[in-house]
């Protein structure tokens, strides 16, 4: 059985992730920072979870470490703290969470990959493309994650590794609910998606489901936004 490492693989955009990829078969490591999320995390089979925090070389040597076999990591951990990233070091946090947190847990998990010929899918966002106003180190980070996606790709193609991003848009977790509880804000972001509806976390996850299989094998590089076509307008 495949095994896949999801961080940020307890809620949100990670959690529909890791339950789409248990539904089709793969054995998954949820991860998470917050051990009160692990103590609730709702039991699924072929789902475990791990206490990880992208942050700290020690915890991901810890994790990746223990592994013995890693076929697929889905890098979903992430914050946004809107309205507060102008403040140096709130802004240093993001890009350490969102940024180098994903090139800790890439740079770790590459030698069981390289062994698997296994494959990489990291969270990027619409506003790789754009840039936020009210979040600043988000936008940056997540513009970051997108250009690193593509330099491992290239880095690691001769080792049989593919590195691939999503690209989420406005998508049903805890991370938009002040927003969805926001009529004037949904408004404005139904007016510009296409689809007219906000996007569930399971539909993201089947993305993913697709860049790990056998299908997308001739896939690396590529950031693909999951959106309802909030980009193409």
């Amino acid at each position: 059985m495949k095994q896949a490492l999801v961080t940020g693989g307890t809620r949100g955009i990670g959690g529909g992730v890791a339950r789409s990829l248990a539904e089709a078969g793969w054995s998954v490591i949820a991860a998470s920072v917050s051990q009160s999320e692990l103590d609730s995390f709702e039991p699924q089979d072929g789902i475990t979870v791990r206490l990880l925090d992208v942050t700290e070389q020690t915890s991901v040597q810890e994790v990746f470490g223990g592994l013995s076999r890693l076929d697929a990591l889905v890098n979903c951990a992430g914050i946004l703290v809107r309205g507060d990233e102008y403040d140096i070091d709130v802004f240093s946090k993001v890009l350490d969470v969102n940024l180098t947190g994903t090139m800790r847990c890439c740079l770790a998990a590459h030698p069981l990959l390289a062994e698997t010929r296994g494959a990489i899918v990291n969270t990027a966002s619409m506003l790789s493309t754009f840039g936020g106003p009210l979040v600043p180190a988000y936008s940056a980070s997540k513009g970051g994650v997108a250009q690193l996606t593509k330099a491992l790709a290239g880095k690691w193609a001769d080792d049989g590794v593919r590195v691939n991003a999503i690209a989420p848009g406005w998508i049903e977790t805890e991370m938009t609910q002040g927003l969805r509880d926001d009529p004037e804000r949904t408004a404005g972001i139904m007016a510009r998606t296409p689809m007219k509806r906000w996007g569930k976390p399971e539909e993201v996850g089947a993305l993913v489901q697709w860049l790990l299989s056998e299908h997308a094998s001739f896939v690396t590089g590529s950031i693909y936004p999951v959106d309802g076509g909030y980009l193409a307008m």
